[in-house]
């Protein structure tokens, strides 16, 4: 995920930039001591790294979405769906169906706001940025991947409790107490959504 951390820091970068920038651009008179507002003020310096954001974000939660579907997968000595007893239980079928329907959502999320313009006013507004429709979408797949990642980390947990008496390092260890405090090893199929939910809010 190395790259969308560099395009998360170039997108925090232009951000404080233009925070930190004068946009007005006012006419001054001198001579009759006024200061006229130009309003010559524009979005899409935001517009367009919100949508990068958006990508770069949504990047992040694809990849978390396939190594849920390697952990459902029966490979690796694991059960197919982390099910201890895969033949009478979905397992953890139902977190990664809903992981993917999540990812796909954030791909058309990603479409960027910041190609559009439309004329309005009759003629007298010209192009804009619609760095707001980026602003929402981007928030709405920052959430969207705030979900997916719990559901991989509700998956990775269960995968750690059928690996054991094996242990992992000690960061994902301490990771794996504060998910069990909260989420149990599930034995049999039972409701996940309060679970995925629990995850979503420790995250």
């Amino acid at each position: 995920m190395g790259a969308s951390l560099d395009a998360i820091a170039y997108v925090h970068q232009v951000i404080q930039t233009e925070i930190n920038s004068v946009t007005d651009n006012p006419v001054i008179i001198p001579d009759e001591n006024k200061v006229i507002s130009g309003g010559n003020f524009h979005g899409q310096p935001l517009a367009l790294v919100l949508d990068f954001l958006a990508i770069a974000v949504a990047e992040c939660g694809s990849i978390s979405e396939r190594r849920v579907y390697k952990l459902i997968s029966g490979q690796r000595g694991l059960p197919p769906y982390l099910a201890p007893d895969a033949g009478l239980n979905s397992g953890f079928m139902i977190p990664q169906y809903t992981a993917a329907s999540i990812v796909s959502q954030n791909k058309q999320l990603c479409t960027p706001a910041s190609i559009d313009t439309i004329d309005s006013s009759n003629g007298q507004e010209d192009h804009v940025s619609m760095g707001a429709n980026a602003a929402t979408k981007c928030f709405r797949v920052v959430e969207n991947v705030r979900s997916i990642f719990a559901i991989e980390l509700f998956t990775a947990s269960q995968a750690l409790e059928l690996r054991r008496p094996l242990k992992s390092s000690v960061r994902v260890e301490r990771l794996h107490a504060e998910v069990r405090k909260i989420v149990p090893f599930l034995a049999k199929d039972e409701l996940m959504s309060t679970h995925m939910r629990n995850l979503r809010n420790l995250i």
